[in-house]
C-alpha cells in the first residue's frame, strides 16, 4: 500500500427508499397521534444513519436522543417513562429515538418496551428503536413492530462506491470491491478507504485479503466481545463449516463432532450450554444472524486454530463420505498459500465430476480454491474461468465477475479465453448492457470456434438474444447468419456450419427465417427444436423448446417446456436459469390471455431474478406485471412497475422490456377511458419512425392503439399499421390476431358492415380462446349496439362481457361493462360481491382457499407458488378487507359470493 482513500460522506441515501416510506409514516402521523417503530440490522447496515436521518427529517415538533438509562434517577416504570416524555413533549409532537436500545440493561428495556405499547393513551409521542440484528430482538421489544435493513441491492451499493469515490474505481477493482463487501454499505467504506488512490485505480495489485482481520473487526464493532473459549470454538467452528455449505446454516451434528476433533479433552457437551447470541439453532441446523459476523469470527481467529477447526471439519466430512467438501476444509487447513499442485488438481477434478452430489455454489469455491494453489497461469485461468461459470449457474454474477477478473490476468489459450468472455457475456446479457453483451458473446464465438464448436454455437445464439433484447435487428440478423460474424479469432478458421450441435442449429435457422418473414422455412426447423424438449431433461434445452414455441404462437407447448425447464433448473440448484424459466413461463400464459397466471409466474420471477443479481430479467417480469395489472383496477400497481421497468431498460437498451412497459401504460389509460392518452403512447410504439418498439413486440399493442385511435376521433392514424398487421396475422405466431384484426376492421368500418365483422371476431375468439380478448370484443360491440339502439341485444353482449372480465380478473375493465350495463338500467352489482372486487386475481384465489380451511402450506401446494408468496398475498388481502382473522375472512368471502350469486342473472343479463 502507499496510502488510504480519504473517503468522503455520500451525499444521498442508497437503496432504503422502503425502510425510509416506512420511517417517514411514522414522523408524518405523529401530527395526529403517537406511534413507534424498531429498526434492525447487523452491524455496518445503517441502523444509526437511519435514526439520524428520521431526526433530521422531523420538522413537526421536537426531537430526543435517548441512551443507556445508568442514571439511578432514571425513570423505573413505563408510567414514569412515559410521564418523562410527555412533560418533554409538551403540546407539540416529540420524536425519541433511542439508539442501540438492546444495550440497556434488563429493567430499562421492559420499561421502554411497555412504555411503547401505552404510547397510544395520550400525546403524540414517536419512539424509534434500533436494535442489533446479530442477536435475536429481545423479548421486550418483540411485540413492536420492525423495519429491517438487509444487505444493499449491487446496483445500491455500486451507486454508493459511485458517490464516495467520484467514479474514479477501475472496473475490475469495483467488482472486486462490491463482492467482498457483501452489500454491507460500512464494509464497503472501509474497504475504499484502506485502498491506495493507486489501488482503486487498478494501478497496482490489492492487498489480499482484501477484507482483512482489521477491517472486519473495526465494522464489528463491540458485537463480539468477550467469549469463553468453549463459546469461541463453537463460532469458529460454525463459521468454518459455512463456508464448505450451499447456505447460511450448516448441520449442528457436523459441527459437534468437529468440536469433538478440535477439543479431544473431556468437555461439556456443546449442545449443553446456551447458544451464544450471534447464533440461531433451528431444528438440526446452526446459523449465525450476522454474515458479517461470522466472517469477522473467521478472520480473527488465531491461525493455528483456524486451520485446525478446518481439519477437523475434513476429518469428520471424510469418515462420511463428503469428499468435495472435506477437500476444500483440508485445502484451508494448510498454512500459507504456497500452490499445492496436487491437491489443486484433485479439487479442479472433483468439482468437474458430475457424479460428485455438490450445488454450483460449492463447485465455485472448489475452483476457486483450486485456482489459488495452482501455479500455472494457463490451468489458474482455466479454474478461475469454471468458478466464474458455476458461480453464474448459482445465480452469483456478483461472485463471478472477480473471478472472471483474476482469469483475465493469467495467460491462457483462445479456448479458455473465449469461455471467459462467453461466462461474462452471459452475466452482462441478464445483468448488464445488452450492446456490451452482444459483442462479448461475439468475442467468444470467435475464440471458441476452432477448439469448441459446441460452446461457439451457444455463444452466437446468445448473442442473438442478446440484440434481440435491445431491438437491434440488422445485429440479430448478422448474428443469425450461417456466414461467421464478428472478428476473426487468433485460430483464423472460422466455425463451419454443419458442425453446430442440431437444436442450436436448428433454432439459429428457425429464428433468422421467422425474422426474415419466411415461416415456411422456419417452421420446420423450430418445430424440431420444440419436439426435442418433449425428452430432454436438461433446463438449458428445456429453455430453448420453450422459446422456440414462443416464436412459433404455440404458447400451451411453451407452458409444457418452460414448466420442465423450471422444475429441472430448481433440482439441479441452477439459480441463474430460475428466472429465465418464469419469465417464458410468463410470456406463454400472457400470449394465451391468462393474465392472472402470468402474474404469478412473473412475481416469483421477480423475486428470484433481485436474488440472482439479474436486473435485466426483473425488468421483464416487472413489464409482465404491469400488463397484468394493467387490466386490473391498480393504476398505482402499473405505475410502479413501468417506472422500474423502463429504469433498467434505458440504463441496458432493454428495448422489448421498454416496449412491453410502455404498451402496459398505454392499455392502462384506455381502460380506465383515457383513450387520448392511450393513442398518444401507442402511437410512439406502433406509428413507422425512430422510436418505433421493438421489431418484434409493437404488432401486440396495434389492436390496443386502434382502440384507442378510434375513441379518440382520429381513425386515419391506424390504416398503415394496421396493413402491417394483417400480415402479422396471416403469419400465423399469434393465436389471438385473427380476431383481433377482424375487431379492428369492426371498429373502422362503416355501420352496414361493422355487425357481421363483430361477430366473426367473437367466432375466432372461440377457436384461439381466451377470456380477456374475446370480452373486449364482447364490451366493445355491446357499446356499439347500445348506441345503435339495440338494447336488448346490448345487454347480452355487455353480460357476457362483464363475466368474462370477472373470470379473468380485469376489474378495470369490468367497471366499463357495469358502466355500459348501468346506462341500459341494469341494477348495479351486489355490495358483497363488490368487497372482493379489490382483490387481484391471485389475492382473490388466495382468499377463497383459506376461506375454505386451507392452511397457508397447503395454499401453496394447491396454487403451485411458495409460502412465502401465499403470506405476502394473505397480508394484502387482510389489508384490503379490513378483516384481521381467518374466521372473518371467511365470513366475508362466504357473505359476497352469496351476494353475487343471488343477484348474477338479474343484474347482469348474461346470457346462459
Amino acid at each position: 500500500m502507499t496510502g488510504e482513500t480519504t473517503v468522503r460522506t455520500a451525499v444521498r441515501f442508497h437503496g432504503r427508499s422502503a425502510q425510509r416510506e416506512t420511517v417517514r409514516a411514522l414522523l408524518d402521523g405523529l401530527r395526529a397521534h403517537s406511534g413507534h417503530l424498531v429498526v434492525t440490522g447487523e452491524p455496518g447496515l445503517g441502523r444509526t444513519a437511519l435514526l439520524q436521518w428520521a431526526a433530521r427529517s422531523f420538522r413537526a415538533g421536537s426531537v430526543l436522543h435517548l441512551g443507556p438509562a445508568t442514571d439511578r434517577r432514571a425513570p423505573a416504570t413505563a408510567e414514569e417513562l412515559l410521564g418523562t416524555l410527555r412533560a418533554a413533549a409538551g403540546e407539540a409532537p416529540l420524536l425519541v429515538c433511542v439508539d442501540d436500545a438492546h444495550l440497556w440493561d434488563a429493567p430499562a428495556r421492559a420499561a421502554l418496551g411497555r412504555a411503547a405499547e401505552i404510547l397510544h393513551t395520550g400525546g403524540r409521542i414517536g419512539l424509534l428503536l434500533s436494535v442489533a440484528g446479530h442477536r435475536a430482538v429481545d423479548p421486550e421489544y418483540a411485540r413492536l413492530p420492525v423495519v429491517r435493513l438487509d444487505p444493499l441491492a449491487p446496483s445500491h451499493a455500486d451507486a454508493l462506491l459511485d458517490d464516495v469515490t467520484d467514479g474514479a474505481t477501475a472496473p475490475a477493482v469495483r467488482e472486486q470491491l462490491l463482492a467482498e463487501a457483501e452489500g454491507n454499505p460500512a464494509l464497503l467504506l472501509a474497504l475504499v478507504r484502506r485502498l491506495s488512490p493507486a489501488e482503486l485505480r487498478g494501478l497496482r495489485p490489492l492487498p489480499t485479503p482484501l477484507a482483512d482481520a482489521g477491517t472486519l473487526a473495526a465494522v464489528a464493532g463491540r458485537a463480539l466481545s468477550g467469549p469463553s473459549p468453549d463459546a469461541h470454538d463453537l463460532l469458529l467452528t460454525v463459521s468454518a463449516a459455512v463456508r464448505a455449505s450451499d447456505g447460511p446454516d450448516v448441520d449442528t451434528g457436523l459441527v459437534l463432532d468437529a468440536l469433538r476433533h478440535l477439543r479431544p479433552e473431556p468437555a461439556p457437551a456443546p449442545a449443553a450450554d446456551p447458544l451464544p447470541e450471534v447464533l440461531a439453532g433451528a431444528g438440526d441446523r446452526l446459523r449465525f444472524h450476522s454474515p458479517l459476523l461470522r466472517r469477522t469470527v473467521h478472520a480473527t481467529a488465531a491461525p493455528d486454530r483456524r486451520r485446525a477447526a478446518h481439519r477437523a471439519l475434513a476429518d469428520v466430512l471424510e469418515a462420511g463420505g463428503h469428499r468435495l467438501p472435506a477437500l476444500l476444509h483440508r485445502s484451508w487447513s494448510l498454512s500459507g498459500r504456497t500452490p499445492v499442485a496436487r491437491l489443486a488438481d484433485r479439487l479442479a477434478a472433483l468439482a468437474a465430476d458430475g457424479t460428485v452430489p455438490a450445488s454450483p455454489r460449492l463447485r465455485t469455491k472448489a475452483y476457486a480454491r483450486a485456482a489459488e494453489l495452482t501455479a500455472d497461469g494457463a490451468a489458474r485461468a482455466e479454474r478461475y474461468t469454471a468458478a466464474a461459470e458455476q458461480a453464474l449457474l448459482a445465480g452469483r454474477p456478483d461472485r463471478a465477475r472477480p473471478l472472471l477478473a483474476a482469469a483475465r490476468g493469467c495467460a491462457a489459450p483462445a479456448a479458455v479465453r473465449g469461455r471467459a468472455e462467453l461466462a461474462r457475456g452471459m452475466a452482462e446479457l441478464r445483468d448488464g448492457p445488452v450492446g456490451d453483451a452482444h459483442q462479448s458473446l461475439l468475442l467468444a464465438a470467435s475464440l471458441l470456434a476452432a477448439d469448441a464448436p459446441a460452446d461457439a454455437a451457444t455463444a452466437t445464439l446468445a448473442a442473438a438474444v442478446a440484440a434481440w433484447a435491445a431491438g437491434d435487428l440488422p445485429a440479430c440478423l448478422a448474428t443469425l447468419s450461417p456466414e461467421p460474424v464478428g472478428p476473426p479469432g487468433p485460430v483464423g478458421r472460422p466455425q463451419a456450419p454443419g458442425r453446430c450441435p442440431d437444436p442450436v442449429r436448428d433454432h439459429r435457422v428457425g429464428m433468422r427465417a421467422l425474422l426474415e418473414g419466411r415461416l415456411d422455412r422456419a417452421a420446420p426447423s423450430l418445430e424440431q427444436v420444440v419436439e426435442r424438449g418433449r425428452t430432454d431433461d436438461r433446463p438449458e434445452a428445456l429453455l430453448r423448446s420453450a422459446s422456440a414455441a414462443l416464436l412459433l404462437g404455440k404458447v400451451d407447448a411453451a407452458r409444457r417446456a418452460g414448466a420442465r425447464a423450471l422444475a429441472a433448473a430448481r433440482q439441479l440448484g441452477s439459480d441463474a436459469l430460475v428466472p429465465q424459466a418464469l419469465e417464458y413461463l410468463a410470456y406463454a400464459e400472457l400470449r394465451a390471455g391468462r393474465h392472472s397466471q402470468a402474474r404469478v409466474h412473473a412475481e416469483d420471477g421477480l423475486r428470484t431474478a433481485l436474488r440472482a443479481g439479474q436486473r435485466n430479467t426483473a425488468a421483464h417480469h416487472r413489464a409482465v406485471l404491469a400488463l397484468a395489472a394493467s387490466i386490473e383496477e391498480e393504476p398505482q400497481a402499473v405505475a410502479r412497475h413501468v417506472e422500474a421497468a423502463l429504469a433498467t431498460a434505458r440504463r441496458h437498451g432493454l428495448a422489448q422490456a421498454a416496449t412491453l412497459a410502455e404498451w402496459a401504460a398505454a392499455r392502462a389509460d384506455l381502460g380506465r377511458g383515457r383513450p387520448h392518452d392511450a393513442a398518444d403512447r401507442l402511437g410512439l410504439l406502433v406509428l413507422p419512425g425512430p422510436g418505433r418498439g421493438h421489431f418484434a413486440v409493437w404488432r401486440l399493442a396495434v389492436p390496443c392503439f386502434v382502440e384507442a385511435a378510434v375513441l379518440a376521433g382520429r381513425p386515419e392514424d391506424t390504416h398503415e399499421v394496421l396493413t402491417d398487421f394483417a400480415d402479422w396475422a396471416a403469419f400465423g405466431a399469434d393465436p389471438q390476431a385473427a380476431a383481433q384484426l377482424a375487431r379492428c376492421h369492426a371498429l373502422l368500418a362503416p355501420q352496414d358492415r361493422a355487425d357481421d365483422l363483430y361477430l366473426r371476431a367473437l367466432a375466432r375468439h372461440d377457436e384461439a380462446g381466451g377470456d380477456f380478448e374475446r370480452a373486449r370484443t364482447a364490451l366493445l360491440y355491446g357499446k356499439w349496439l347500445r348506441r345503435r339502439r339495440r338494447p336488448r341485444e346490448a345487454r347480452g353482449r355487455l353480460g357476457t362481457a362483464l363475466a368474462g372480465f370477472d373470470r379473468c380478473g380485469a376489474g378495470v375493465w369490468a367497471a366499463q361493462a357495469r358502466a355500459e350495463l348501468r346506462a341500459l338500467g341494469a341494477a348495479p352489482q351486489a355490495r358483497g360481491a363488490g368487497t372482493l372486487t379489490r382483490l387481484t386475481p391471485q389475492q382473490l384465489r388466495i382468499a377463497r382457499h383459506v376461506a375454505e380451511g386451507a392452511t397457508n402450506r397447503e395454499v401453496a401446494l394447491t396454487l403451485a407458488v411458495s409460502t412465502r408468496t401465499v403470506d405476502y398475498h394473505l397480508r394484502k388481502v387482510f389489508a384490503a378487507l379490513g378483516v384481521r382473522s381467518r374466521l372473518e375472512l371467511a365470513r366475508m368471502v362466504e357473505q359476497a359470493e352469496q351476494d353475487q350469486g343471488a343477484g348474477r342473472s338479474e343484474k347482469t343479463g348474461a346470457q346462459p
